[in-house]
């Protein structure tokens, strides 16, 4: 028995099919290799995932972390500065199917309905093996989803044995695509949120107080972390800033860390607005980020269109309290009215500049609300990831070919 409590799954093979990740995914695959007793296989796309990524996978699976390369693609390029459902890109992968059938899966896991899942569901329709969807989305973020992309989902769950979903909206947007719930396990999004406590500690007061210097700040700090684009909603956050009430706004810092193609369009609203107490940083390696956490009082994500934010849980690990748009998927779980953040509109100034207004109120009660993000947190780590992710595995060969009318 593992210390979950789960039984040990050492005699069969789960290769895990994945076009991209980022450095938080790495820490999930390594518990989940401890799981299996060692027998992950990750296949990934080696063009597309940064080296300092690919040399952690490396680091935490050895030549079981297998990156294909020659990708061709019909489509755009890149999602990054896209609107969900708002392009479609049809990837094909050579060898991608021959590299899967080498190592004789018992089960394969994906990510998400297109990219590289087709293979997988290949293998499902050809050799019957079982299958496991992680999933993100909801029902706001596939707001727009046309209708073929609709089809092609209610075909492709007959290819699914089981879904491991982020959160409960999640799961709840699977089961109305026609998901069933009793093949639905949840919790595989997690972030390194033990490297970044890690991280955290190494901090000493006279870092935090240097980089306050260095970048001006003042006062209550909330902080950014993410792209620079419209879906993020900065742009409602910026004018949501410039309403709050004047004695409120000249006591705070609004802190924005990271790069994107909006980053000109904040910069001039701030000049025009006056808004001086707004700091741009532009990108930070993801090993320092830390830092900046560490010198936040609060964290804040006014995302449009979000499936599960990661950088919420990397905020609750280094004990900030949140204020979370509510168009993010992770929010039920992570934040707590009250007691460890505030939920809040985006697209409604009122509600926003409430929002902030009540933060930077609060500035005695934030690190009160900072234990109970840390404390909140302790159930979503990779472990635990791990945990949901091989659950789904089981059930998903339970299932097999028996639990589900072909």
């Amino acid at each position: 028995m593992t210390r979950s409590g789960i039984s040990s799954s050492s005699a069969w093979r789960a290769v895990w099919v994945t076009r991209s990740f980022l450095d938080y995914r790495v820490p999930v695959y390594e518990e989940l290799d401890s799981l299996l007793g060692e027998a992950l296989v990750l296949i990934y796309n080696a063009d597309v995932v940064p080296e300092r990524v690919r040399n952690k996978a490396a680091a935490a699976l050895g030549s079981r972390a297998i990156g294909l390369t020659g990708e061709w693609r019909l489509g755009h390029k890149s999602y990054l500065n896209r609107a969900a459902n708002s392009g479609l890109r049809v990837p094909w992968q050579p060898g991608l199917m021959r590299e899967m059938r080498r190592h004789q899966p018992s089960v394969v896991i994906t990510d998400g309905f297109f990219q590289w899942t087709s293979a997988a569901i290949w293998l499902r329709m050809l050799q019957g093996v079982p299958h496991v969807l992680c999933y993100e989305r909801t029902a706001h973020m596939e707001r727009g989803a046309q209708w073929y992309r609709r089809l092609y989902r209610k075909w492709a769950l007959r290819y699914i044995d089981a879904m491991c979903c982020s959160g409960s909206l999640s799961g709840n947007y699977a089961c109305h695509m026609g998901m069933p719930p009793d093949r639905i396990t949840y919790g595989h999004m997690a972030a390194d949120t033990e490297g970044m406590i890690a991280a955290r500690r190494k901090i000493v007061p006279q870092d935090i107080s240097d980089l306050r210097w260095r970048l001006s700040l003042k006062g209550t700090c909330l902080l950014y972390v993410g792209r620079l684009t419209r879906e993020k909603g900065l742009r409602q956050l910026l004018g949501a800033w410039a309403e709050m009430k004047p004695g409120l706004n000249q006591n705070a810092s609004l802190l924005l860390v990271g790069s994107g193609p909006d980053r000109d369009f904040l910069e001039n609203t701030c000049k025009v607005q006056g808004l001086n107490n707004v700091r741009f940083t532009g990108a930070i390696d993801y090993d320092d980020l830390a830092l900046f956490y560490a010198v936040a009082s609060a964290f804040v994500i006014p995302t449009l269109e979000d499936n599960w934010s990661l950088v919420v849980p990397e905020a609750l690990a280094c004990g900030l309290p949140v204020l979370c748009s509510k168009y993010n998927g992770c929010w039920p779980e992570l934040v707590q009215e009250g007691r460890n953040g505030w939920v809040f509109d985006p697209l409604d100034p009122v509600d926003t500049v409430r929002c902030l207004e009540e933060c930077v109120r609060s500035e005695m009660k934030l690190t009160s609300m900072g234990s109970e993000s840390t404390r909140l947190i302790r159930d979503y780590t990779p472990r635990k990831a791990a945990e949901s992710v091989l659950k789904a595995c089981e059930l998903a060969m339970r299932v097999g070919v028996r639990g589900k009318a072909r």
